[in-house]
């Protein structure tokens, strides 16, 4: 099977561990053929690895569910490299032009991710352990989001995170999943868009 969530196959990557590949090949099959089509059977197929395997790594449907989100958390703090953006303190520009390529980096080579993400969202809504569990691997975003906000000088840095976080977020729906899947943004435009969003948070002066 073709992995449709950015990667190589999850059987292709030698260099990964068993616990990866599972993870990896049940994002596959999250982006592919939704919840329904996350079976332990099948994740052990799609990752080519010998029946039983999955269920000795995660004997329940939650664990699974809980190895796909870590595994999913992992990946795409890969994609949008919160860590690695510009110092807020040298200024906007810089913090703009780093969220818009991360962000660009997403919608055009890892759309699959966000189709992980939202089949995950909505299972959670469902079963309040996996909630707790998805919204713990989540603060890994929000609470550097929180710093970098703080550092370029906002006055409510939690509240700002929200408005930042739902703005990208929405983003994200709307080019993957909503009306706007066949006319994703340019880089240029994604830039705009936040130094708009920073300027107004952040009491700053559009530039």
């Amino acid at each position: 099977m073709s992995d449709p969530s950015g990667s190589t196959n999850p059987s292709a990557s030698p260099g990964l561990s068993r616990a990866d590949r599972i993870a990896d090949a049940a994002l596959v099959l999250l982006a592919a053929r939704g919840m329904r089509g996350l079976t332990h059977r099948a994740v052990d197929e799609t990752a080519h690895l010998p029946q039983g395997s999955t269920s000795n790594h995660a004997r329940t449907r939650l664990a699974l569910l809980e190895a796909a989100v870590r595994r999913l958390a992992v990946r795409e703090g890969q994609v949008l490299a919160v860590d690695e953006l510009p110092d807020p303190t040298g200024g906007l520009p810089g913090l703009v032009d780093g969220m818009a390529l991360a962000l660009h980096r997403y919608l055009t080579l890892n759309p699959q991710l966000l189709v992980c993400r939202y089949e995950l969202a909505l299972e959670a809504t469902r079963r309040p352990e996996l909630r707790t569990f998805f919204d713990e691997t989540g603060r890994q975003f929000r609470e550097p989001l929180t710093a970098l906000l703080r550092a370029a000088g906002s006055r409510d840095p939690h509240r700002h995170t929200l408005s930042l976080v739902a703005w990208t977020e929405g983003i994200m729906f709307s080019c993957v999943a909503g009306s706007f899947h066949t006319a994703l943004p340019s880089l240029a435009e994604l830039r705009q868009g936040y130094r708009e969003l920073l300027n107004g948070l952040l009491g700053g002066t559009p530039s």
